[in-house]
């Protein structure tokens, strides 16, 4: 691809005339003869540094900031082209959605800091139910029609995510339903992707490592609406949650339609709910009138997240009763409050990816009502990430739980007993196991009828972070074990 049409209207060098792109990267290891490197300055490491690096490779051009512009030329050949811009990662963005260009032909994005996965997960199946070969990219990979899965990333790099989005149209894969994290949408990852609807969860404390307070946590969820959503592109949100009103806020003032879902929604109003089984039978009030679904999945929460997906593929196009006749059929996203098994006794273990308070809060309210018996679980909080945490996910898992046992949970660099400690501060009384396979143990081997035991954290995660190694780690293989301990095969 000619380097003028990939940079589509910037000011080129004279060098650029006629230049031909092979490829682009942000990484100079990855880098080809050909290839257009961009050089951002990130938080610690500035890409300028890698340029010669680059250029050593065979790079042809490199994009950088304006203000970094001179120092970059002097590393060059004149033969190199130096492109600058005031926002380069939303023009490398750009870029990479021009190089690939083939996208799905509908594709739709949620964002907050709670159901992504879930939603995504769900859109996917509504889509296919409907009759569509439907994709969906997020925390759990890339999840296809044949169910293949690969990558993880919840949102991958600008480069990766354009070609893996190529790759999809190009199979014949024309619906697709992608998790927008808070960190894609702050670096411009996202940008470029060409959206028919986005939806929006909720919010709560997360990633405060990154983002330095909530408002500016929130911000990088609100470029979704405010700046990725094209006019006449659909907003679906449950107005019940909290911050909602603020994504309502940017629609109105964009004139953007808002379709809206749950007990305060209009489109799909959930006017009843009650336990069914182990799922929930939900009434949901429609402008084609009322239906009754049963949704296989426990948890408040739950119900939100798939009316917010049925929402994403209605305002995507597909009929309205298909979406919600879908919603009986779904399955659970791997880890999200997931039954992992049955002690002998009749108690049961859920697996559930809760590692932020407002998750774990929501994970075991959910549990509550089916647990006959007591309520236990095993907690702990991740070591160099947010601290502030620590005691809150401490306090979420006493305010449910009958026994809080606290464990490790990816304690990286930091000393593991200190972490757990942060955790009990919260949880006065808990039980403290750092062997994250004996906390399971234990937790499973204290069941009797009608309890549950929620293993929560890590989810689909199969390795345990220590130092910076990761060592293999399953909480579903550490469940099976300690079930077959106790005779259960």
């Amino acid at each position: 691809m000619h380097l003028e049409h990939l940079a589509d209207g910037m000011d080129l060098p004279d060098t650029a005339d006629g230049l031909s792109i092979e490829g682009l990267t942000a990484d100079s290891r990855k880098v080809q003869p050909g290839f257009l490197f961009a050089a951002f300055k990130g938080s610690t490491v500035d890409g300028v540094q890698f340029v010669p690096k680059a250029v050593e490779a065979r790079a042809v051009a490199v994009l950088c900031a304006t203000n970094a512009a001179e120092a970059v030329r002097a590393l060059v050949p004149p033969t190199v082209a130096v492109l600058s811009a005031d926002e380069p990662r939303l023009t490398f963005s750009k870029m990479a959605a021009r190089f690939y260009g083939r996208q799905p032909d509908t594709i739709v994005a949620v964002t907050g800091t709670a159901g992504k996965t879930s939603v995504a997960h769900f859109v996917r199946q509504i889509f296919q139910a409907a009759g569509h070969p439907a994709a969906s990219l997020g925390t759990l990979g890339i999840i296809k029609p044949d169910g293949e899965s690969y990558g993880g990333l919840t949102t991958p790099d600008p480069v990766q995510l354009q070609k893996d989005l190529a790759d999809l149209a190009t199979e014949g894969i024309r619906y697709a339903a992608l998790e927008a994290s808070s960190h894609g949408l702050d670096q411009y990852r996202l940008d470029g992707v060409r959206l028919t609807a986005a939806a929006f969860t909720n919010l709560g404390r997360d990633h405060m490592d990154y983002h330095p307070t909530i408002e500016d946590y929130l911000q990088a969820k609100l470029r979704l609406f405010s700046e990725l959503l094209p006019a006449g592109g659909h907003v679906v949100v449950d107005p019940g949650e909290k911050y909602t009103d603020r994504v309502l806020a940017i629609a109105e003032e964009r004139g953007l339609p808002v379709f809206t879902v749950g007990e305060t929604g209009k489109d799909l109003k959930l006017t009843g709910l009650r336990p069914s089984g182990a799922g929930q039978l939900l009434t949901v009030e429609t402008s084609r009138g009322e239906y009754k679904v049963t949704l296989p999945l426990i948890g408040r929460f739950q119900v939100s997240n798939a009316l917010i997906a049925a929402g994403l593929a209605i305002t995507a196009g597909i009929d309205a009763g298909a979406a919600l006749r879908a919603l009986e059929n779904l399955k659970g996203a791997p880890g999200r409050l997931e039954l992992a098994g049955t002690t002998p006794a009749g108690g049961m273990v859920f697996v559930d990816y809760a590692h932020k308070p407002d998750a774990l809060d929501k994970a075991l309210a959910a549990l509550k009502p089916f647990a006959e018996g007591s309520l236990s679980v095993v907690v702990g909080a991740g070591g160099d990430r947010d601290p502030g945490k620590r005691p809150l996910m401490g306090e979420a898992a006493a305010r449910h739980a009958d026994l809080v046992i606290v464990t490790d949970d990816n304690p990286r660099s930091e000393d593991p007993a200190t972490i757990r400690k942060a955790v009990l501060a919260g949880a006065p009384g808990g039980l403290e196991i750092g062997d994250r396979a004996e906390a399971i143990a234990e937790g499973i081997r204290r069941l009797k009828s009608g309890d549950i035991l929620c293993v929560a954290g890590k989810g689909h995660e199969t390795g345990q972070i220590v130092g910076d190694t990761v060592i293999p780690f399953s909480d579903h293989d550490s469940v099976r074990q300690a079930l077959n301990q106790l005779g259960l095969k």
